[in-house]
């Protein structure tokens, strides 16, 4: 199918904007890879360091001829979605020397789970630990002895980071290992269910943690359509998984088989063989507009708003908020797994999976079908499912027609007509809302602010039932320049059980939602922040704020507002405790949330 002319005409702005910057990036990573493999610049002394604990390994590294795996690992036993990586290196190094190869765990990098630190102190040091992530992943590759990598990472800043780490050694062909999802346990609906019951006063807190025990209750990736799950989905719309990848249970053997074919794949694809695919070469504009639809079509997590143009930077290319909108505009939503929906991600891989969504869009004519990937130059090759004929992987086609149409559907008869999230601008600032599960009814909402500076305030305030009208609640000072943008998902069930009781409510805020912000419309990632002066610090309870996701506006309706004087609010208290200290630097030159929320890039 002929690529849609309004996909085109939104990739090749992208390219004229990103001209300068991309063009000093491809030059760059020519001259890197121009060198040849490293191993051979180093010193005897230095190699002799690099190897020494290699074994029977350390001839084969000193000869230079085979090529050497970097393996940069994501694992921790805390999270869920990685622990299966515990024992990923030993399968790694197996399949190198299966083909007379090596393979060396080049070094760790951090992983916090914002599941257990949402509403806690943690969650303000979650946003940069995406930037750590990438600090910490190029300081592993900076030995320089690797002909090729591979990157051990699921959840939510974990991938993102890793992206941008791979970009920047773009040189180096790079595949991602996902771990995959954890079965399925208590029903996503239930469990919220349960939450909003515990909110209200209804149920015991040990009655809660029966229940989020009974969801949470092995290894792999939360089963929610969250971040997590949406950058897994995002890698093989970006071509860095092998094809039909993300969503194969842990610890079973088709797990295992894709994990040893990921790493030999990657060994093929060095510049010592006849296939050298950099990753800075398969990052490319139709890359990230493949996966800004991709999102778009499975009503994926907010957050990778502001990942997706961090990671694009990394690779010289320049993604704007107005490329989202356009790009949801252009593209139908043909999943509905939870929040947007009751399934879980086992049930939407059943159901057809990402196979069965790439191959529609590509019908459809909304995807870039000539990009390069780790294993080819078609998307189309990521329409087909990995399966185990007689004990070894193969691939066959994918699903043609969903299993279940209530999780997913053709273009031709879509949940929605366009994607699941939208720019807002007005002013009150620019910020994104996510629709995807978001009832018409509620996309606008005209009501009085209720402004809070802190998520507790908020909690008080229901605990003490003067929630009580329709409202606007406003939580700012939570971008990133002020505490560190963290997601304020433990408010949902609150603004969950007002909208219950028939109240018109809505959420503005500087900071984040995750990917399961749910039902609740919710203005988020609004700037300019309160702590550099925006609009959204003028703010005063009482004010008529208008949110409307059908035309894309945020605006409060006051005279003189403009000429307000912002708020101002001590947050010395945040700047301190549990490492915050530490992110002093962060706070103070990290990028507007438009840009990605970045530091380094």
């Amino acid at each position: 199918m002929k690529l849609n002319p309004a996909v085109q005409q939104i990739t090749d702005a992208i390219v004229a904007r990103s001209q300068p910057t991309r063009t000093a990036y491809l030059e760059q990573i020519a001259k890197a890879a121009s060198k040849g493999p490293s191993r051979a610049h180093i010193s005897c002394s230095g190699q002799a360091h690099a190897y020494a604990a290699m074994g029977t390994d350390k001839e084969t590294l000193a000869s230079g001829k085979a090529p050497n795996l970097g393996i940069v690992t994501a694992y921790n036993d805390m999270l869920s979605a990685h622990k299966p990586y515990e024992v990923y290196p030993d399968l790694i190094r197996q399949a190198a020397h299966g083909v007379g190869a090596t393979a060396q765990v080049a070094g760790g990098v951090p992983a916090m789970c914002d599941g257990i630190t949402q509403g806690e102190t943690g969650m303000e040091l979650s946003l940069f630990s995406r930037d750590v992530i990438a600090l910490a992943a190029a300081v592993a590759l900076s030995h320089d002895t690797f002909d090729s990598a591979v990157f051990l990472g699921v959840c939510d800043k974990i991938v993102p980071g890793l992206v941008m780490a791979a970009a920047t050694f773009g040189h180096l062909p790079a595949v991602f290992l996902p771990a995959g999802p954890m079965t399925s346990g208590l029903p996503n609906d239930e469990k919220a269910a349960i939450r909003q019951k515990f909110a209200a006063g209804e149920i015991s807190r040990e009655e809660l943690m029966k229940a989020e025990m009974a969801a949470y209750h092995g290894p792999g990736t939360c089963t929610f359509y969250g971040t997590a799950n949406s950058n897994q989905m995002l890698m093989e719309f970006m071509g860095l998984h092998l094809p039909g990848a993300s969503f194969i249970n842990p610890d079973t053997p088709l797990r295992e088989a894709l994990t040893l074919a990921g790493a030999r794949r990657a060994l093929e694809i060095t510049a010592l063989g006849n296939d050298y695919t950099p990753v800075g070469e398969i990052l490319d504009e139709k890359a990230f507009v493949n996966a800004i639809v991709g999102l778009m079509a499975t009503g994926g997590s907010t957050n990778l708003v502001l990942h997706l143009p961090a990671m694009a930077r990394a690779a010289g290319i320049i993604l704007k908020v107005e490329d989202f909108s356009a790009l949801s505009e252009l593209t139908p939503l043909l999943a509905r797994v939870y929040p947007n929906g009751l399934a879980d991600v086992n049930h939407f891989h059943a159901a057809g999976g990402l196979g069965y969504v790439i191959s529609e869009l590509l019908n459809a004519g909304l995807l870039h079908d000539d990009t390069r990937t780790v294993v080819g130059n078609s998307m189309s090759d990521y329409t087909r499912e990995p399966v185990l004929e007689n004990g070894k992987l193969a691939w066959r086609p994918g699903a043609r027609t969903p299993t279940n149409d209530k999780i997913v559907r053709p273009v031709s008869d879509p949940f929605q007509a366009s994607g699941g999230l939208r720019q807002l601008s007005g002013n009150l600032g620019v910020g994104v809302i996510k629709v995807s599960a978001v009832a018409p009814e509620h996309q606008v909402i005209e009501a009085p602010a209720r402004v809070f500076d802190n998520q507790q305030a908020v909690r008080d305030a229901f605990k003490a039932g003067t929630l009580t009208d329709d409202m606007v609640v406003v939580v700012r000072f939570q971008g990133p320049g002020a505490i560190g943008m963290p997601e304020l998902h433990s408010l949902t069930p609150i603004l969950m059980v007002l909208q219950s009781r028939g109240q018109k409510v809505a959420l503005v805020t500087d900071g984040r939602m995750s990917g399961a912000s749910g039902k609740i419309p919710a203005a988020i990632h609004v700037c300019p922040e309160a702590a550099s002066g925006g609009p959204i610090a003028r703010l005063q309870d009482g004010d008529r704020v208008r949110l409307d996701a059908v035309a894309g506006t945020l605006e409060v309706l006051e005279d003189g507002f403009a000429q307000r004087e912002p708020a101002h609010l001590d947050l010395s208290a945040h700047h301190n405790g549990l490492g915050r200290e530490l992110f002093d630097v962060f706070r103070r030159n990290v990028g507007l949330a438009s840009d990605g929320a970045a530091v380094i890039i």
